[in-house]
């Protein structure tokens, strides 16, 4: 009984091929017998043949597999372009509005709390222009910290772009994005906020930070966070059991 790995249709295809490569020329040309090969046959050496059948651990290797070997020297795999490419899922830092929104109010936790205490009411009865530059600390807040703040030199964490949201998905998404930065013990996050003509979205995240105990300070970001159209939020640090 033969040893052989291929199938005797194989076998049948491999010796043609032996017949070609060993003409090494274009035998449907009617010159052919004259004509030198017009491409060079690389073929693998005895030395890297028998290298080959050391690492496929077979000695059921005869003239017709080393010469599919030397034949397939040098083929590379097709790209299959049927395989979906891995969706890259970096985090970007910036949360959407929409999803804080949502997630607070599912929740219902303690971002539900800090939502509760907003006066909605008292943000509005002190209206900021489009243009104007935030400004709030605590009085215990230390003035070295505060300057870091405005610089632009505390690093921050998350943020969340409130364009185009109603007054209510506004307040779910800051307080969602709030609570987490204090579970997580971010002391720093963005609330993009925008201009726009009457800055009603502004005005609210002016009055609303005020009204937080957990908010040290905030001010309107450096030109390259969003200027006058964001603020920075410096919160309190979260407390651990070790200290």
């Amino acid at each position: 009984m033969s040893n052989s790995l291929f199938s005797k249709e194989m076998q049948d295809q491999l010796k043609e091929l032996k017949g070609q490569l060993s003409k090494g020329r274009d035998t449907n040309s009617p010159e052919g017998e004259n004509e030198k090969p017009t491409e060079p046959v690389l073929l693998l050496t005895q030395k890297q043949v028998k290298k080959t059948v050391k690492q496929l651990d077979s000695q059921h290797i005869d003239d017709d597999k080393v010469l599919f070997m030397q034949a397939m020297h040098g083929v590379s795999k097709l790209e299959d372009k049927n395989v979906r490419s891995p969706v890259n899922t970096a985090k970007t830092g910036k949360l959407d509005a929409a999803t804080l929104s949502k997630r607070a109010a599912a929740q219902g936790s303690e971002a539900g709390d800090l939502g509760a205490g907003l006066s909605d009411m008292q943000a509005l009865l002190n209206p900021v222009a489009g243009e104007a530059y935030l400004s709030y600390k605590q009085p215990t807040l230390q003035n070295k910290i505060f300057t870091q703040l405005k610089q632009g030199k505390l690093r921050w964490y998350d943020a969340v772009d409130i364009h185009g949201c109603t007054i209510e998905e506004a307040r779910d998404a800051m307080t969602q994005l709030l609570s987490q930065a204090k579970q997580n013990n971010e002391t720093v996050v963005k609330i993009v906020h925008g201009k726009g003509s009457e800055a009603i979205l502004k005005t609210c995240v002016n009055g609303w930070l005020r009204q937080l105990p957990e908010v040290l300070a905030f001010c309107s970001a450096p030109p390259k966070d969003g200027g006058n159209g964001a603020v920075l939020v410096l919160l309190k640090k979260t407390k651990t059991d070790k200290e």
